[in-house]
């Protein structure tokens, strides 16, 4: 049996991934030219010799990955931020978007709540929406409406607002499944409750009508009393 010995010529000199490591802190936003892009991600010279990677996930907020590195060509200069090392496999994980603040993060995406959205595109599936500052969304078709015959995307026009209830946030995948036709469910529930019946037959508009002509007979009978009220008090003058 030979006896063998494993030598090193790099391992004379610093570790150059170390030493960035420690002159460059996760969080450190820096520059770099792209030198290469791939299906999964774009790399970016962060110092000579070396290498950091964007992957399709951190590049944009609000774009899907697979588009958003688009816009990005080899030698463009960009600035990224370190987001982590992995120093035993020569990795710098770098990011993009979190250069911006994270648009989910102003707008309440508990089950149940009610946001207001604006329509970006429609297609026969659904409509695509914003939420708050940029967030998107879809609706799909069977809830665009409690009705059947209002259930065509196409009758929403782009840049109108339209208010839907979430019904799951899933924080991982980001993804928002939304609902107008859930909210309007909730809504007739409401308005059965405070005016009308399930037994009485009354449609959601009967009850509603029925609500507002109350509201508007204590409103006249307030104005009324109130006229009365004044010109007693000019008979007393």
């Amino acid at each position: 049996n030979k006896k063998r010995l494993s030598l090193g010529i790099k391992q004379c000199v610093d570790n150059p991934w170390e030493n960035f490591a420690q002159k460059n802190p996760i969080g450190t936003v820096l520059k770099g030219n792209i030198q290469n892009i791939t299906d999964f991600g774009i790399f970016v010279q962060v110092e000579e010799g070396l290498d950091g990677l964007v992957h399709l996930s951190d590049i944009d907020w609000k774009v899907p990955g697979d588009l958003a590195i688009k816009e990005y060509n080899v030698g463009q200069e960009i600035e990224a931020q370190i987001l982590d090392f992995e120093i035993d496999k020569e990795r710098i994980s770098l990011g993009i978007k979190q250069l911006a603040d994270d648009p989910i993060g102003a707008v309440d995406l508990k089950k149940g709540s009610v946001v207001t959205c604006t329509v970006i595109n429609s297609d026969r599936g659904g409509i695509d929406v914003e939420i708050g500052d940029g967030f998107p969304a879809f609706i799909k078709r069977n809830d665009l409406s409690m009705d059947k015959s209002e259930q065509d995307p196409s009758r929403f026009e782009v840049g109108q607002k339209v208010d839907a209830k979430i019904m799951s946030f899933d924080k991982k995948s980001r993804k928002v499944t939304l609902s107008i036709k859930a909210l309007q469910i909730s809504d007739e529930k409401e308005a059965i409750k405070q005016y009308g019946s399930k037994d009485s037959g009354a449609s959601l508009g009967d009850i509603l009508g029925e609500a507002f002509d109350k509201n508007s007979e204590t409103h006249d009978d307030e104005v009324t009393e109130d006229n009365e009220d004044n010109e007693d008090n000019e008979d007393n003058k």
